[in-house]
């Protein structure tokens, strides 16, 4: 079955919206009157602690039983991130009416990006459904006659929204705080995230309204 949809334009755009995608905070949006939405990630995060945990003892046993257990556990697993997926996606999508650009950060080879992460992390970020949730953000707004535009992910965590000053110990990671060296603004590091990647939203809009 399809279904055709009236697609919105650039020109057409009333309001953008930052999402910065991770870990403790499944999303974290941005909008321009400057209101925040935090989906907290911490009771998804412990639950796929726990998947792991009864992956890696099934793994030890090496019998049939326990491989078709594993393979009953990730189907699980994997229908439980969707679901989840799902339920983030559609509030973010509904909070906001027609004509909403959607800005998120292109996470193409986010796998080889945390392959560098220390091990006891990795299961979390390399596994994490990143790419799906942004997939349903699309098609969800398409649907709402609104549109997402992904962008260059690098420096959102870093990067001073206020003043701009750029710099790694800006963000402290243990924390999930920001504190500019430069000016001082603190704030929480993913709501810094969805600020800059809301700016930069509005940059590619005023960027291609002016050129038409």
């Amino acid at each position: 079955m399809s279904k055709d949809f009236t697609e919105t334009t650039e020109n057409k755009i009333n309001e953008v919206v930052g999402i910065d995608l991770g870990i403790n905070f499944i999303a974290t949006s941005y909008d321009s009157k400057g209101k925040v939405m935090f989906f907290d990630g911490r009771h998804t995060k412990n639950k796929r602690a726990q998947f792991a945990k009864t992956r890696k003892a099934l793994q030890g046993v090496k019998t049939p039983a326990s491989r078709k257990r594993l393979k009953s556990i990730g189907n699980r697993e994997n229908r439980w991130m969707t679901d989840i997926n799902h339920c983030v996606s559609k509030a973010l999508v509904s909070q906001y009416g027609p004509n909403t650009l959607f800005v998120l950060e292109n996470l193409k080879g986010i796998r080889n990006a945390t392959e560098r992460v220390r091990k006891k992390y990795r299961y979390y970020q390399v596994s994490w459904a990143f790419y799906q949730l942004r997939q349903m953000v699309e098609y969800k707004a398409s649907m709402t006659e609104s549109k997402v535009l992904a962008v260059d992910p690098r420096y959102t965590s870093q990067t001073c929204p206020k003043c701009g000053h750029t710099e790694k110990s800006n963000r402290n990671k243990k924390t999930h705080t920001f504190k500019c060296k430069a000016c001082g603004y603190t704030s929480n590091d993913d709501r810094i995230a969805a600020m800059n990647l809301q700016r930069k939203g509005i940059e590619y809009i005023a960027e291609v309204t002016v050129s038409v």
